[in-house]
């Protein structure tokens, strides 16, 4: 990538490989996926985050699901190029330097994005500054304040040094870079000599900034205090502490308003969740770009040598998968067969659960968090071990990490272990410790159907069921996110709760009824297909590539942003 782009992307996680541990979870996810195929696609894109140093947590869970964390270090010297120059900012009345790590994403036709990671662990800082860059979503709100700082002010400055010039929009990937708006205001005010903000400089930021709302949960907005927004923000003097009380809401800086007021796109992340969206924030425009997944980065080696030989130009065009009809059968299972064998080796390796590749398996991976209701499947334990003597033999992968201050998602982990130890002997039921993009690859590839059990309508969009698809493994699902633009009901996979209590939505809002709902379409009729009637299964395993893989990709979200977003 040259010093060209136009395009900046800014997030404050984003996964680009095993060994870097910059992410936590969907979120920098898709932020990888999306990198990846903006260098697929030679994209005039550059992107920044933060390094940090001690990445986000690692899990340890014991016997009885008690999870605990510690960090993750990891040494960017070793892996990433280090930028020579050097940006500063005020805060909290010290100057903090900044400098930049440098990954290039080179992309399947040979294009690069530059992802800068921006680390405040330098000598000539303070010591409390220097661990600024260290811990994803650690430390009190002071301290997330300061990094958000440093990623939106700290971010722009370092293009600037870096001879961006030309940037036309700045993407925020959720409301935590959106104090790039201040910066951009600043540089706006510099050029036009003022002293003060005034209605030209606001027309002139809004064009430049595009943001994405991932999430209609609260936690998912952060918000600070406009005595703590005084005390860190005085990089820009004490013009800054008269002039912040403009864009707070009742003395609070709300990071989701800050990117909604400054943004002439908007979007959500699902079509449903552009109109929970558009409702949660009535008095502003908000659209709709589906997420996607990258199709080369998340199948299984089988699948992809199975698309190499029917689908030659799937790699660089995603929507020919659409062909995948056309590959036999046998050809299919035999390579996704070869999938599960990989998940189930692991999976006896890590836990001696004695798991066997003939038996249907279920996998559910996700955030361990209460509006996700992972333990949804166990609603009825008993109905659950009969459906499993009488319809088939079943078998359960879980994974996923609680965030550490999330005491609920915790104790989801403990109750879902105490159903494990319940079901010992009736169902094999495994959870895996310490979920990341590596196992992701292998559960999505390797299980039987993709379960996912989100209380909607708060799942904004959800990718792990179309990573599943991508590898021709059907997803069984509450009608919520993606799902409701991707599930055809028996063609490309199944709808949890259609057949339950509804409010006056449309949403399931009956635990009870949903779980019947799983437990009848597992019984009834997706495990009698697998078992019984297995060219019809494969046939659903191959609808999921060719309509849902085909579509569901960042290929196509990516040029819809291009479309609507970035040239608009």
């Amino acid at each position: 990538m040259s010093d060209s782009a136009t395009i900046a992307y800014f997030s404050m996680e984003i996964a680009l490989a095993d060994d870097i541990p910059t992410y936590s979870g969907g979120l920098g996810v898709l932020a990888g996926d999306t990198v990846r195929s903006a260098a697929d696609g030679g994209l005039p894109m550059v992107a920044v985050s933060l390094v940090h140093r001690q990445g986000c947590c690692r899990q340890h869970l014991d016997a009885r699901g008690q999870q605990t964390e510690s960090p993750m270090p990891w040494q960017p010297e070793a892996l990433l190029i280090e930028e020579a120059v050097r940006v500063q900012l005020n805060l909290e009345g010290r100057t903090v330097t900044v400098r930049a790590w440098r990954h290039p994403v080179v992309g399947q036709n040979g294009g690069s994005v530059a992802v800068l990671l921006l680390d405040t662990d330098l000598p000539e800082n303070a010591e409390p500054d220097r661990r600024i860059t260290d811990q994803l979503y650690g430390g009190d709100e002071r301290y997330r304040l300061r990094q958000e700082a440093v990623l939106g002010i700290g971010g722009v400055r370092m293009l600037r040094a870096l001879g961006h010039t030309a940037v036309r929009r700045f993407h925020m990937n959720e409301g935590h870079a959106a104090l790039l708006v201040l910066e951009l205001g600043h540089e706006e005010m510099r050029r036009r000599g003022l002293a003060t903000v005034t209605r030209e400089v606001a027309q002139a930021v809004r064009p430049l900034c595009v943001f994405t709302t991932h999430t209609p949960v609260r936690a998912g907005h952060d918000q600070f205090p406009l005595r703590l927004v005084r005390e860190v923000i005085t990089t820009y003097g004490d013009a800054f502490n008269e002039r912040a009380i403009e864009f707070c809401l009742d003395n609070v800086l709300n990071m989701t308003y800050l990117a909604l007021d400054n943004s002439h796109f908007v979007n959500g992340v699902a079509k449903r969740h552009g109109e929970v969206s558009q409702h949660m924030f009535a008095q502003y425009k908000i659209d709709s770009i589906t997420n996607g997944v990258h199709a080369a980065f998340w199948t299984a080696p089988s699948i992809q040598a199975l698309f190499d030989r029917h689908i030659t130009a799937w790699r660089t065009d995603n929507a020919s998968l659409r062909y995948a009809l056309g590959i036999p059968n046998h050809e299919l299972w035999a390579a996704h067969e070869a999938a599960k064998e990989s998940l189930v080796s692991l999976v006896n390796e890590r836990t001696r659960a004695n798991f066997f590749r003939h038996v249907f398996t279920i996998g559910f991976a996700r955030r361990a968090t209460a509006y996700k209701r992972g333990d949804l499947l166990f609603r009825d334990v008993q109905r659950l071990a009969a459906l499993n003597r009488a319809a088939g033999p079943i078998q359960v992968v879980y994974a996923g990490k609680a965030h550490p201050r999330d005491e609920g998602g915790k104790d989801l982990i403990r109750r879902i272990f105490g159903h494990i130890e319940a079901l010992r002997g009736q169902v094999s039921i495994v959870y895996l410790e310490d979920y990341d993009m590596a196992l992701a690859r292998r559960m999505v590839a390797g299980v039987d159907l993709w379960l996912n059990t989100p209380q909607p309508p708060l799942e904004a969009s959800g990718t792990s069921g179309m990573k599943a698809a991508m590898n021709g493994v059907p997803q069984l699902s509450m009608l919520d996110g993606w799902w409701i633009e991707g599930c055809i009901e028996g063609v490309t996979g199944w709808a949890i709760g259609v057949d339950g209590a509804t409010d006056g939505n449309g949403y399931a809002d009956d635990r009870d009824a949903d779980a019947q709902s799983l437990y009848n379409k597992l019984e009834t009729v997706i495990l009698p297909l697998y078992y019984r009637d297995q060219e019809r299964y494969v046939d659903v395993m191959k609808n999921a590539i060719a309509l849902n893989g085909s579509f569901f990709n960042t290929e196509r979200m990516v040029d819809q942003y291009v479309r609507k977003a970035y040239l608009a």
